[in-house]
């Protein structure tokens, strides 16, 4: 809270709560943002970047309740990628999923335990197929990013996952990236590619 009393994401509240009039109150508007907020700053290690990510958390978390709820129509397909640290696995699949869907589907992802950064490796494997991974940040799993989703998939976040009727879940066992050179990164980067080949084919026949 600044010295007028004002919120530092007071323009967020404001301008997610035009965004999704007759979808949400503004109290609720405001409620997630806080979360959000509460989720994000503790970890910042810039903070000046830190109201866009809260931004983008916000909405992403709004429509995923949204969604959950039937209260917006779904355009395309859900993807949700998931494991444990939402750094490496989960962030290579949603990123090559939605570069090789020509945003045919939405995609997600998460992590049980989300740690501060993406790996800087999954990034450069990812920046040698021209995909941008230096934006997106790890993400907790909440229940509405599952319900919102069409297709769930793992990899080792083990009975984290809730599971909910009427879902298609798979459980991909894929080598952890953390830890290892870049070279077994690409092999890896390589395995979830052609997995996400097979999904997409199937999600979108």
């Amino acid at each position: 809270m600044s010295a007028d009393g004002t919120s530092p994401y007071d323009q967020i509240v404001e301008d997610l709560t035009y965004a999704y009039e007759g979808v949400f109150s503004p109290e609720t508007v405001a409620e997630v943002v806080a979360e959000a907020g509460a989720l994000l700053g503790p970890r910042a290690r810039i903070t000046r970047y830190l109201p866009i990510f809260v931004a983008r958390q916000a909405r992403e978390q709004l429509m995923a309740v949204a969604q959950a709820e039937g209260r917006v129509a779904k355009q395309v397909p859900e993807l949700l990628f998931l494991c444990v640290h939402n750094a490496g696995r989960s962030q290579m699949a949603a990123a090559l999923a939605e570069h090789l869907s020509a945003r045919r589907v939405h995609v997600r992802s998460a992590g049980s335990e989300p740690v501060d950064e993406v790996n800087p490796t999954v990034v450069e494997a990812l920046a040698e197929r021209g995909i941008d991974l230096t934006t997106p940040y790890p993400k907790p799993l909440t229940h509405s990013a599952v319900q919102a989703a069409d297709v769930i998939v793992t990899m080792g976040c083990g009975d984290a996952c809730p599971v909910f009727p009427g879902k298609r879940y798979e459980d991909w066992d894929v080598a952890d990236p953390d830890g290892q050179p870049l070279e077994v990164v690409r092999d890896i980067r390589d395995d979830i590619q052609a997995r996400v080949t097979t999904l997409l084919r199937e999600v979108l026949a």
